[in-house]
C-alpha cells in the first residue's frame, strides 16, 4: 500500500528511531533478559551483582533510544503525523509505557532472582518487543 502524500522529515526520523528502537529491544528480548534470568538461576547468590551490573550497562543504551524516540515523536505530533505515523508512534511509545510501568518497577524489586518476577519482567519484555516491531513496521510501511 503506498502512502498517499509525501513522507515528511519527522515521519522518516521517527521511523529511523523506531527502527534503532526495535534493534534495541529485540537485543535485550533475544540475549540480554534470557541471559539475566539463566543468572538467576544458575548463579543466585552472584545475583546482586550480576543484576546491578546489568542495570548500570544499560541505563545509558535506555537513554538514547528513548531520547531520540521522544525527540522525534514530540517533532512528529508538532508536524501533523499521518494515520500510520501514528500507529508507529503508539507502537514504539507503548513499549516505553511499558518499561515504565512494568519493566522498571520490576527491575528495581529484583533484590534476589525471584521467579515470578523474573516471569513478569520476561513477559514485559516480549510487550515491549511485539510494540517496537509494531512502530518500526509502521514507521517502513510509510516509506513503500
Amino acid at each position: 500500500m503506498a502512502h498517499a502524500d509525501p513522507v515528511t522529515a519527522a515521519e522518516t526520523a521517527f521511523a529511523l528511531a523506531a527502527a534503532l528502537h526495535l534493534g534495541f529491544q529485540a537485543t535485550v528480548t533475544v540475549l540480554v533478559y534470557p541471559a539475566l534470568a539463566r543468572a538467576g538461576r544458575e548463579h543466585p547468590a552472584q545475583w546482586r551483582a550480576v543484576h546491578d551490573r546489568h542495570s548500570r550497562s544499560i541505563v545509558w543504551l535506555v537513554g538514547v533510544v528513548y531520547v531520540a524516540l521522544l525527540a522525534a515523536g514530540v517533532w512528529l505530533l508538532v508536524t501533523g503525523p499521518s494515520p500510520l505515523a501514528l500507529l508507529s508512534l503508539a507502537g514504539a511509545w507503548g513499549a516505553v509505557l511499558v518499561t515504565g510501568l512494568v519493566a522498571a518497577p520490576t527491575h528495581g524489586r529484583l533484590d534476589e532472582p525471584d521467579p515470578t518476577l523474573l516471569r513478569r519482567l520476561l513477559l514485559a519484555d516480549r510487550a515491549r518487543t511485539a510494540l517496537a516491531l509494531l512502530g518500526a513496521l509502521a514507521g517502513a510501511a510509510l516509506h513503500v
